[in-house]
């Protein structure tokens, strides 16, 4: 998978490639770039797909410095310049709205749509925050045992989704030093409500009717703030990854929004050659994904060297304190 050094980091993403318009997909917390298979699979033939693992996240390779989610819309930005995209649907579900909104923000004139999925543009609630500081205590000190598993994969996936255990493992082989920064950037955000005028570019607000994370009040408000927001579609019964769990019913929102935006084939640097097209539906086919993977079968995961030092760190630091556990028993 292809890395690119952006302010610091060594920014992990895929690109289907071809010439065609691109859009740009952005995962939410604890999520990664995978999260979008199932809009990949319907919009690639379409459209030139980007995906992308933000920091702490995935195979995205981090720095120690503390970072908001102004810094994500800057990495978006040096993503765009790198692959040489001018201008892009950016979409973000969750973490990634909030993302995709202070990049329409910060660069205006590079947006040429949004898809907001399952966000809103407030500030975390004080309640929330005290739910989540909790939970964050738990997984750093003791690890993701099964009870806070399921609590996560609940506001997450919802509790009857066959693709849930797939994302569990994944959380489970998280590095814990990458949690606390990225949960920061979360409780940390601050309202944009008041700048929401400021978005000109047509936007689809897409939200869960059971999203256990973001009322879908806050949905509501932010398609109301913004300047331009063409619909903001319901899903009947979906929650807060939607996108994952009720599929069909987003894309086909999103393919009815892009199909009524006024986007221009790329032109010069902005084509991708159809080797490039062919190399990750290769891929795509080869890898075995969670939202795919089938129960009971094994998913591998790969992770890059500096998340896997990481882990063996962490693994010496808390051997001691289990041996004295078992003693103490």
């Amino acid at each position: 998978m292809p890395l690119h050094k952006i302010n610091g980091q060594w920014i992990n993403y895929e690109d289907t490639g071809g010439n065609l318009p691109p859009v740009v997909l952005a995962h939410g917390l604890l999520m990664d770039h995978e999260m979008f298979a199932p809009q990949l699979d319907a919009l690639a033939s379409l459209y030139r797909i980007i995906t992308w693992d933000a920091r702490c996240h995935g195979e995205t390779e981090t720095t120690d410095d503390p970072f908001t989610y102004w810094d994500l819309a800057d990495d978006l930005r040096g993503l765009l310049d790198h692959l040489g995209i001018a201008r892009a649907v950016i979409g973000g579900m969750s973490q990634g709205g909030f993302v995709a909104l202070r990049f329409a923000l910060a660069h205006p004139e590079r947006v040429a749509g949004l898809i907001l999925l399952s966000t809103q543009a407030g500030a975390e609630a004080p309640e929330q925050i005290a739910i989540y500081g909790s939970m964050l205590d738990v997984w750093e000190a003791e690890g993701l045992n099964d009870q806070l598993a399921e609590m996560i994969a609940a506001i997450i996936l919802g509790h009857e989704w066959s693709g849930r255990e797939a994302w569990i493992t994944k959380w489970r082989q998280l590095p814990r030093s990458l949690l606390r920064p990225a949960f920061n950037a979360l409780t940390g955000r601050e309202d944009i409500h008041d700048r929401l005028g400021e978005i000109k570019a047509p936007a689809l607000v897409i939200h869960g009717t059971a999203d256990a994370a973001i009322d879908i009040e806050l949905a509501q408000r932010l398609c109301s703030g913004l300047a331009n927001c063409q619909q903001l579609v319901t899903i009947e019964g979906g929650g807060h990854a939607c996108n994952l769990t009720h599929p069909q019913l987003v894309n086909l929102a999103v393919q009815r929004y892009l199909v009524e935006l006024p986007l221009e084939t790329p032109r010069g640097p902005e084509r991708r050659g159809e080797s490039r097209r062919s190399e990750i539906t290769r891929r795509l086919g080869e890898r075995r994904d969670p939202v795919r993977a089938g129960a009971g079968r094994r998913v591998l995961f790969p992770f890059d060297r500096r998340s896997a030092e990481r882990r063996r760190k962490e693994r010496r630091q808390a051997w001691p304190v289990h041996s004295q556990r078992t003693a103490k028993t």
